[in-house]
């Protein structure tokens, strides 16, 4: 009786640790996903008169310029792709 229980509570803890670990799993997928699209809000924000967007005042956008970096890359390698899908799809699936 006493081996039977501990099977029985030995695959119970294995379950929990399986939908723990799903569980943690889906939950940082959200903060990535919310720290990403934070990400891209505030690149809206400083670079917004890029697109017609009210901007900042310029002394608060050349301070946030240095962290503006990454997006500003991107934005010129969009840029460089926008007339030609075939390019912006090899660069998608990073092909060489």
């Amino acid at each position: 009786m006493n081996s039977i229980s501990k099977i029985i509570k030995d695959k119970l803890i294995e379950i929990w640790k399986i939908a723990d670990g799903m569980a943690r799993g889906k939950t940082l997928d959200g903060i990535e996903y919310v720290a990403e699209e934070m990400d891209h809000i505030f690149g809206i924000l400083v670079l917004g008169s890029f697109v017609g967007l009210p901007s900042p005042p310029m002394q608060i956008s050349l301070d946030l310029m240095p962290l503006m970096e990454r997006e500003l890359m991107l934005m010129m390698e969009k840029v460089d792709t926008a007339h030609e899908p075939i390019s912006d799809l090899f660069s998608e699936l990073d092909i060489d």
